[in-house]
């Protein structure tokens, strides 16, 4: 029989713990949900056009850049992507890194250049099966990540909802690029309030808001209809309204969605700009394609494992394809002229809130952008950013519900507290640093638990030692020895008893770490002063210090 010493550290939460994969459900047509999957792509499609418009201003790319990125995400990558829900387009935590790289690079054509080397980069960590990483991202990080972007849309759609904000639509940083942060620019806009915005934006979240609840949804029409186009509908008419009777209060122009208007795919080539391959002659050029490939790709793998806690259906997203798909749509947005792009949660998120069930509804949300940049300028330059921004104050709810911090707080303080510092964390920085400072967080905790005596040593009670008194106190080591494990086990042989015997035995171990067995060497040398009698069985010894 084998007994654990003690297992105390067994509680803690792992990094990554393998689970049996659920039985797998009957294929569909991508078609046979098209009655939510295509209401659901209209909404993505509000939500996203304002969205990809914003991001390109931010990263000082022509406008068109966003919305080329957008269809790219929308069209290309649901395709090759195996996600369901997720969905993908230009992402503000890529601004910074755009910014840069104009500086650096000199031209927005080399950096279109630089953008499609990046995507041949994340094909390469896809094929190498770099997307395994995900599987290490704490639950509690996670968690607190999707916490913390829902309560930063909150703070930031406020003034918009205003209107009374000159910050770009999806700003997610602490720091904003007009000089104010998260909370200076709510007061900011309260002291500039535009009624016309106040009045279409309360309006649109009143018939959100009805929409959600049970009455409504029971109406077969309801579900047909996305309360987010009704909310923007009714909008739209409001302001056309204000516009004849008050004009004093109508929506400013500043606050309306600003989609250049094309007359014919003539002026639409015209207006695109294309990669400068003469940048791939820089070597600065491949340094900057690494910092692209690098954070889009962290971005998409903290975005679908977010994701997938959010799908109600628990579905799985395989990561090493996701960065096949995420690299496939880099490369073919830098040779069109768009933005990098990735998996993001906030158009994620308000596809899921809108009943996607599939793939489609992304694939949607990228032809009805295609399609808006050629016919529909005109007219969705009419949508108030209040309306929209309705949309998402009620997204970002649902994300930062008091249930899930009632969650976290039953489940203890190893999982509380790094789900409430990656909330600080990401709400005074940005996603990567805040959820880098979480992760941080978790690992101390996993280290800390490790560091517990008797994790990995177990002590062999076999019916003939237990007859034995004498018997010497046999300890096994597990199959895989790392270095996470060194902690533990240097406590667990610090806690022998003295004039003790002791059979430290690795024959079923695998694979020990090096600097394990530097740590049983150490004791190894130091036993007899303690009146340990320590035989090794299939554990080599090394020199000390030796590499």
């Amino acid at each position: 029989m084998t007994q654990v010493i003690s297992s105390p550290a067994q509680t803690g939460t792992p990094i990554a713990t393998p689970v049996a994969s659920p039985e797998p459900r009957p294929k569909a047509s991508l078609f046979s949900t098209i009655g939510q999957d295509a209401p659901s792509g209209l909404v993505v499609f509000l939500v996203a056009l304002p969205l990809c418009l914003g991001i390109s201003l931010a990263s000082g790319a022509p406008l068109l850049a966003g919305v080329i990125a957008g269809i790219v995400g929308g069209v290309l990558v649901s395709l090759l992507s195996g996600s369901a829900v997720s969905v993908s387009g230009p992402a503000a935590g890529l601004t910074v890194v755009v910014l840069s790289a104009i500086s650096t690079l000199g031209s927005w054509p080399a950096v279109l250049a630089a953008t499609a080397v990046a995507g041949v980069i994340q094909i390469g960590l896809g094929l190498a099966r770099a997307g395994i990483i995900a599987l290490y991202f704490p639950a509690a990080v996670i968690r607190g990540m999707l916490a913390a972007i829902g309560i930063i849309l909150i703070l930031k759609q406020l003034p918009h909802f205003f209107g009374a904000d000159a910050d770009y639509f999806e700003d997610m940083n602490f720091l904003q690029f007009n000089g104010l942060n998260t909370f200076s620019a709510i007061g900011a806009a309260m002291k500039g309030l535009s009624p016309g915005s106040v009045l279409v934006g309360v309006v649109s979240l009143v018939i959100l808001l009805l929409w959600n609840t049970a009455p409504v949804k029971r109406q077969p029409w309801a579900r047909l209809v996305p309360g987010a186009l009704v909310a923007v509908l009714a909008a739209v008419g409001i302001n056309q309204l204000l516009k004849a009777v008050a004009p004093e209060i109508q929506v400013r122009p500043e606050h309306l969605v600003k989609l250049p208007v094309l007359s014919s795919l003539g002026q639409l080539a015209q207006e695109m700009t294309f990669p400068d391959f003469n940048a791939l002659r820089n070597p600065a050029t491949y340094g900057v394609a690494f910092t692209i490939a690098i954070v889009a790709s962290l971005e998409t793998l903290l975005s679908v494992e977010a994701v997938d806690n959010l799908d109600p259906q628990k579905r799985h997203t395989p990561t090493n394809r996701e960065l096949l798909a995420q690299g496939a749509g880099n490369l073919v947005s830098g040779l069109l002229g768009g933005l990098p792009l990735t998996a993001v949660i906030v158009r994620s998120s308000a596809n899921i809130a809108a009943g996607a069930q599939s793939k489609m509804s992304a694939f949607i949300h990228g032809l009805l952008l295609l399609t808006s940049l050629l016919f529909l300028g005109a007219v969705l330059n009419l949508i108030p950013l209040s309306a929209l921004a309705a949309v998402l104050l009620l997204v970002g709810f649902k994300l930062t519900t008091p249930a899930l911090y009632r969650k976290q707080w039953q489940l203890g303080w190893a999982q509380f507290t790094p789900f409430i510092i990656t909330i600080v964390a990401v709400l005074f920085t940005d996603l990567l640093k805040g959820v880098s400072i979480g992760l941080v967080l978790g690992f101390f905790f996993i280290l800390k638990d490790n560091a517990k005596a008797g994790s990995y040593l177990r002590r062999d009670n076999s019916e003939e030692n237990a007859e034995n008194s004498d018997a010497p106190l046999h300890l096994r080591l597990p199959e895989h020895v790392s270095f996470l494990n060194k902690a533990s086990i240097v406590t667990t042989l610090e806690q022998l008893p003295t004039n003790s015997r002791v059979i430290l035995d690795g024959t079923r171990s695998d694979v020990i770490d090096h600097d394990v067995l530097e740590a049983i060497e150490a004791f190894r040398q130091a036993a007899p002063a303690r009146g340990i009698d320590l035989e090794l069985r299939g554990i080599r010894q090394v020199a000390l210090g030796a590499h």
